[in-house]
């Protein structure tokens, strides 16, 4: 009886995980895409998004996740703090909005792909404008396009959106559909865990009884 409870709870596990992790929502409507960007518009981040490009996006709303990738250049060497006053390295001031706008995304079911710091100029390039310095990339994936909507409109962020002005000096996103990956991604490893401890605790009551 003690084996059928452990599976039973690993089942459960798993399917928390399948409702937080993947986007079990119909594709956006028409009315919901022009009710977000109406709310959008009426925020901060419109000023640095063009709203009729972020329309597209969500238009061709498949329900489906997708990455966004991220390319940063941070401002050279010390900033003013725009509340503090103090200078502070570019990198700690955009913690300041990177930290909780990761932990809103991870309860949505998003995470970072890939976070890398740049160590080099452009090795290849052609009808390229000069290299802007970047000086990080980083990889979001997102659950929906419900979901980033709904993030870059939350009024929440408007306060911390500050530090992420005062921290980069040129930045451009764009949404990215991943096809091909090597890195073991928690659509895979999840349940590969889940199954593992199950397993372990199966033998280890099976040992001890």
């Amino acid at each position: 009886m003690m084996t059928v409870w452990i599976w039973v709870t690993a089942a459960t596990v798993y399917g928390l995980f399948l409702r937080w992790y993947f986007n079990w929502s119909r594709p956006m409507t028409a009315v919901e895409v022009e009710q977000y960007i109406q709310r959008f518009a009426a925020g901060e981040g419109v000023v640095n998004t063009d709203p009729e490009v972020l329309r597209r996006f969500l238009e061709q709303d498949d329900g489906g996740e997708f990455v966004m990738q991220n390319l940063i250049k941070l401002q050279p060497g010390a900033v003013t703090h725009p509340i503090t006053g103090q200078p502070v390295q570019s990198r700690l001031l955009l913690e300041e909005y990177t930290k909780p706008f990761i932990k809103a995304l991870f309860r949505r079911g998003g995470h970072p792909v890939l976070m890398a710091r740049k160590v080099g100029g452009y090795i290849d390039s052609w009808n390229c404008d000069t290299d802007p310095e970047w000086s990080a990339t980083a990889m979001m994936r997102y659950r929906s396009r419900r979901d980033l909507i709904e993030l870059a409109s939350d009024n929440r962020f408007a306060d911390m959106h500050i530090f992420k002005l005062a921290a980069i000096d040129q930045t451009v996103s764009f949404p990215t559909q991943i096809s091909l990956s090597l890195f073991l991604r928690p659509a895979f490893y999840v349940p590969m865990i889940i199954l593992f401890v199950a397993v372990v605790m199966q033998l280890a009551v099976l040992f001890l009884t």
